[in-house]
């Protein structure tokens, strides 16, 4: 989709966001991470609400993922001070499943662990607002995924006021990554045809009506506005970072783990506990930006191919991650063989130049521009090295570098970000035939 720029500033078409969102929906909540995104969110829409809708009522919902920087913490514990009486809390600290990229050996580590508890990075919150195991939301379960315990407070919240329509405001920005722009490409999937409003379940929809926005819109905000910000930020700035690498998220997560080592230096209180929390902590600090872990151009073992080093690799992991990995190499091998990927023209001719056995084979539903399907007929490449117009081709290195990596979603292959893809793929239709059919009559 083409960006179009419109003759009115991001703060401005905020307002009318907010303002449709009001008209829209029956119940406004945010989920609020202690972020800068979500920060600036939340301080402009409760501004909106004071100013034109008083007497609506507003939740912030934050969930608490137990390891974290101390300024983190106390941000969330100012801002729910802060927020008492304005709007509804629910700070959740609840065992959960939460994807960690630092071990070969566990895909998941669990916040608020209760059969851990010795080794938490820090005391659970004492407020009447927290939500801990001893009183959970209802659709909670045990040791759930973390995107599903997200998703399901969205059909507690509605639940718990009597229904109606119910929205959750997210502070995501397209121009934070490709697959976040990518995700606000298609317009007549949102509510109404908005790009930025997405469906959950019957009735309870995400916004991110901050999508448009960019880092620097973001802090100007906070400066004009003279808001209370996450102040990690600024140990972040004296330590060198950009404001494109400054996040405030679990530490041990892929967006994260190169930035571990920080830890060390800023909250070293806090880095003793995580050394002990999850597996693989401190190699991931040492090693997150070496070879070790997949970041820099990796050598291969004398004597091996990538092919026979990925099986080497293979046989050292859990039968059930190596399962894991083996089942996301054999889709992709079947997928080039049999229907093939979308690549350039330039990609084909440098391919055929070099003697792969490609053929051509229709026109790929998965690229924007439609590009040519292109089908290996012999053996999936050892490595691909020898090709510079793009890395969206098949080989072994590629498999390779996943369990490097730690890369348990094979997300460096092309494969989807969340766990329930193939779900999605299988009722996507179906959701949205009903949706259309909905808006109808």
């Amino acid at each position: 989709m083409k960006k179009e720029y419109q003759g009115l500033n991001v703060y401005d078409a905020l307002q009318e966001r907010f303002e449709y969102l009001f008209r829209e929906f029956d119940h406004i909540y945010v989920s609020f991470s202690g972020g800068k995104d979500s920060g600036v969110l939340l301080n402009l829409l409760m501004d909106f609400k004071k100013a034109n809708y008083p007497k609506r009522t507003v939740g912030i919902f934050h969930q608490d993922f137990e390891a974290q920087y101390s300024l983190t913490t106390e941000y969330v514990e100012r801002t729910f001070q802060q927020r008492q009486g304005e709007a509804e809390l629910y700070w959740v600290c609840l065992p959960m499943a939460t994807r960690t990229a630092l071990s070969s050996y566990e895909m998941f580590w669990y916040p608020w662990d209760d059969k851990r508890q010795e080794s938490w990075v820090r005391p659970m919150p004492k407020h009447d607002f927290v939500i801990h195991l001893g009183r959970p939301f209802h659709h909670y379960r045990y040791r759930m995924h973390q995107e599903d315990l997200a998703k399901q407070f969205g059909r507690f919240y509605k639940e718990e006021h009597g229904n109606g329509k119910t929205v959750c405001l997210l502070g995501m920005r397209a121009d934070e990554s490709l697959q976040r722009y990518s995700g606000f490409l298609n317009k007549k999937y949102g509510y109404k045809g908005e790009c930025w409003i997405s469906k959950q379940f019957k009735d309870v929809w995400c916004a991110s009506p901050l999508y448009d926005w960019s880092v620097s819109d973001v802090w100007a905000a906070n400066y004009k506005f003279n808001y209370d910000y996450n102040k990690l930020y600024d140990l972040y700035y004296k330590a060198g970072l950009t404001p494109e690498q400054m996040r405030v998220a679990s530490p041990f997560n892929d967006y994260s783990k190169d930035s571990l080592n920080l830890y060390r230096v800023i909250d070293p209180e806090i880095w003793t506990k995580l050394v002990g929390r999850v597996r693989g902590a401190n190699f991931g600090a040492i090693y997150g930006r070496t070879k070790a872990m997949g970041y820099r151009n990796i050598t291969l073992p004398q004597g091996h191919t990538w092919k026979s080093y990925t099986q080497f690799l293979l046989a050292t992991l859990p039968r059930k991650l190596r399962k894991q990995y083996i089942e996301k190499f054999k889709t992709s091998i079947e997928f080039w063989h049999k229907t093939g990927g979308g690549l350039s023209e330039q990609t084909i001719q440098e391919l055929l130049e070099h003697g792969y056995d490609i053929r051509r084979n229709g026109v790929s539903n998965y690229t924007l521009d439609k590009k040519t399907r292109v089908v290996f007929r012999g053996k999936i490449p050892d490595n691909t090295d020898n090709i510079k117009s793009t890395k969206d081709i098949p080989s072994w290195k590629r498999m390779c570098f996943c369990i490097l990596k730690n890369d348990h979603m094979c997300r460096f292959m092309g494969f989807g970000l969340s766990r329930t893809e193939q779900r999605r793929i299988e009722t996507i239709r179906k959701r949205y035939l009903d949706f259309i059919n909905e808006q109808n009559g």
